[in-house]
């Protein structure tokens, strides 16, 4: 090779160096961590959370622009118990985006993250009321969200662990689809697929032709179908029907409806099951359930009170963890409180 030659592919490799570094430069400046951090700080308070990161968010150029989130807590504004810790996460981000675009995430991606249910339903019982002048907003993610490694406890008892849970797009509009697999405390199964369309009805969130598959271990399969509306906060509602199949008692027609909260009763979902040697019948505030289910175990009371809601259940036999009843009839009266956006208090029944 003569050396003009030689002069030349080193003049043209400078030249691709120098591109490259000012692409990096350009890149860098255009995925502005800071900005894109303060913009999901304001999400998270809007929404009364707070959002902290161990380090600032770095930008990563493959194999797409995307930022590296370390050390994510997410807990409610002035709460001390985290709702979600995570050790990473990794949010991709479409060209037009960083363009000046509007915000939309590519795709989030969400490393061995811990998620508390007493702190989740601590925050979901605290949102304010249905606002029509700010109605929930379906966000856009282009290509899905991915979650590995994922736990769901209760302070410090494992519900379910090991979770893996993968959605396709999230668009009005498009269908939409969750997978999740995991293990429950005793290490059985768990599997749950989602299929749905979502859209924006007004100030309502709609979720159309819903179908949704859940197993529990080998001896338990639900499948149900309808849809679901969602104003904020508890004003949400609901319509599902199907089929659950037991190994051990058989098939059972099963109907789920979800009212929304009023100056009368809070959200309550009313549950049918009709089988062939069970039969329920239940309407249930389910915050109110939760936080009851809560201090069964806590060790705070010796009392114990009646579930709140109101219906009936007779079960020839029914196994719950290590204890079996037979000839179970169970009659609950009305006795779960006022919705809280209530001005008036109302009297309660006696179980």
């Amino acid at each position: 090779m003569t050396r003009r030659w030689r002069i030349a592919l080193l003049g043209v490799a400078g030249v691709a160096a120098a591109l490259l570094l000012v692409t990096v430069i350009g890149v860098y400046w255009l995925l502005q961590p800071d900005r894109f951090t303060a913009t999901l700080q304001a999400q998270a308070r809007a929404a009364g959370l707070e959002l902290h990161l161990a380090s600032p968010a770095r930008p990563a150029l493959f194999p797409r622009p995307a930022l590296e989130l370390e050390g994510i807590t997410l807990n409610e504004q002035n709460a001390s118990m985290p709702i979600l810790l995570a050790a990473r996460g990794r949010l991709a981000l479409p060209w037009h985006t960083l363009f000046g675009g509007p915000t939309v995430i590519a795709r989030l991606e969400i490393d061995a993250p811990r998620v508390d249910l007493d702190a989740l339903q601590a925050w979901a019982a605290s949102l304010p009321a249905a606002n029509a002048a700010h109605p929930p907003q379906i966000p856009r993610i282009d290509t899905g969200i991915l979650i590995s490694r994922a736990s769901v406890v209760r302070g410090n008892d494992i519900l379910l662990q090991n979770l893996a849970l993968e959605t396709g797009q999230l668009n009005p509009g498009k269908p939409f689809s969750l997978d999740m697999t995991g293990r429950d405390a005793s290490d059985d199964p768990v599997q749950l697929r989602l299929l749905a369309t979502p859209r924006m009805s007004g100030a309502s969130m709609l979720f159309e032709n819903i179908v949704l598959h859940l197993s529990h271990g080998a001896g338990m399969a639900a499948d149900l179908r309808g849809s679901a509306r969602w104003h904020g906060a508890a004003d949400a509602s609901a319509d599902l029907t199907g089929q659950l199949d037991s190994a051990d008692s058989g098939r059972y027609d099963v109907a789920l409806r979800l009212t929304p909260a009023n100056a009368r009763d809070p959200l309550l979902l009313a549950l049918k099951l009709d089988g062939p040697a069970n039969h329920v019948d239940l309407r249930l505030p389910p915050l109110q359930l939760a936080s009851w289910w809560s201090q069964l175990g806590n060790g705070g009371s010796t009392t114990l009170t009646m579930p709140p809601g109101e219906g009936h259940v007779d079960a020839e036999r029914l196994d719950v963890g290590g204890i079996s009843v037979e000839g179970l009839s169970l009659n609950i009266g009305k006795d779960f409180p006022a919705a809280s956006a209530s001005t008036a208090s109302r009297p309660t029944g006696s179980p």
